[in-house]
This record gives C-alpha cells, structure tokens and sequence, in this order.
C-alpha cells in the first residue's frame, strides 16, 4: 500500500512541520494505527534553535535516523550526544527515561522518528548512537538497529523487539531485494529521490506497508535513499 506524503498527518508550527505516517498526538487515522510493532513513523523538520524539551516514555523502542542537519540529546540518565546527518539513535524507554531532543544547529535539521513497541514492558532504559557512513550503504541494505543479537554484532544498535531498522543509497537504476519471513510487517519510506517497490512508484517521502510478499524489490529511478523497517 503506497501511502503517498501528501496523504500524511500533518502538524505545523513556527519551528516544527511534522508529518505523521501514522496516528500520533493529535492526528487520528483508525486505519493507520500501527503496523505490527511498528507504532510511529514521523518525518520532522525542526527549526534551528528549537526542538523538544525534557518529557518522559517508557514501554517504547524509540528510534531517530538523522537526514540532515544535527540533533542533540539529553537525558535522566546522564547520556548527552549529537547525532548527525546519516547516523542513528536508540533509546530504549524500559521501565522510564526523560529525554529532550534539540536542533543546536544553524540549519533546519530533518529526521525520522521511528517507535517499535518492545516485547515486554519494564526493563533499565538505554541510549545509544552510531555512524552509519551513507558511502558504506551505497547499493545494498545496511542493518542500522535490531533486536537480533547476529546483528548487533555486526554493529547494529540494540532495540528490545525481534525488527529491524535498514538503510540504502541508490542511484538511477540501482536495486536491492530484501527478503521476508512469513508473517512480518515491512514499512518503507523514500527519505529522498523515487523508486518502484515491488513495481509500485513511490515519490519524494512517501512511504510504503508491505506485507504477504516473498521478497521487497526496490529500484531507484534517480538517486534514491530508503529507510525500512521489518517487524513482527
């Protein structure tokens, strides 16, 4: 299912626009609640300056992957941390963390925010960052975050739930095909460029739930960045 970016929740402030692929604050949609674990899927542009001051999560895997600019966090726990362009961030709320996420730049920063609801409730919260250089993801899906320890390993950042949170850089005529497990809820957006996905055309930050299909072809018409996130 295409879910095209201007068919998205909307919130507009003097320094936030944000758009919603799914229900969140003050935009209901009874039919984009979630997408398996996967809850929110936000596309924010903060203003420089400006961004979210402390507020408190528990019971979420709460994801940021950083298009442009910088964001810098701060927390109950004593973790502070700038998170650029390309690169990611985890917090895992467990049983409660307060957190505030700012733009300190002199530039709009752009990113995803990406929550997965855990497998169990509770647990000591934990954050975490990482360089992801865009070069090393050139053609190919990168694991970025997971909840599989042969992935951690490799270098992912650890999230509490059986997903993953992927990455690609493609250019024209580039494709990559991922496969999928029986059962598995794959959520897809374009963080620039077009693409087909399975033979569907997908725009400039449009997303994309896929389900019941064997494998995820994509190909970039232009050059292209995909951000996917595979959950049970």
């Amino acid at each position: 299912e295409r879910r095209p970016f201007d068919t998205l929740g909307t919130f507009d402030a003097d320094w936030l626009a944000a758009r919603y692929h799914f229900s969140f604050s003050g935009y209901h949609d009874a039919t984009r609640q979630h997408w398996g674990a996967l809850r929110v899927w936000n596309d924010d542009t903060i203003q420089p300056k400006t961004g979210f001051p402390p507020h408190p999560h528990a019971d979420m895997e709460i994801i940021t992957y950083v298009r442009t600019g910088a964001i810098t966090h701060q927390d109950s726990l004593g973790n502070k941390g700038r998170t650029e362009a390309g690169d990611v961030q985890v917090m895992s709320a467990g049983a409660g963390v307060t957190h505030s996420e700012f733009n300190l730049e002199d530039e709009a920063t752009t990113l995803y925010q990406i929550w997965i609801l855990p497998k169990a409730h509770g647990g000591k919260p934990y954050w975490g960052a990482a360089k992801f250089p865009k070069g090393d993801r050139s053609g190919s899906l990168v694991i970025l975050a997971s909840g599989f320890e042969a992935d951690q390993s490799q270098g992912a950042l650890p999230i509490r739930q059986d997903a993953r949170l992927l990455a690609a850089t493609l250019q024209d005529g580039q494709s990559v095909t991922y496969t999928l497990e029986p059962g598995r809820h794959v959520y897809l957006a374009l963080a620039k460029g077009k693409a087909k996905v399975n033979g569907v055309e997908l725009g400039p930050r449009d997303g994309a739930a896929i389900r019941d299909e064997a494998q995820v072809q994509i190909q970039a018409a232009g050059d292209a960045e995909i951000v996917l996130v595979d959950a049970p």
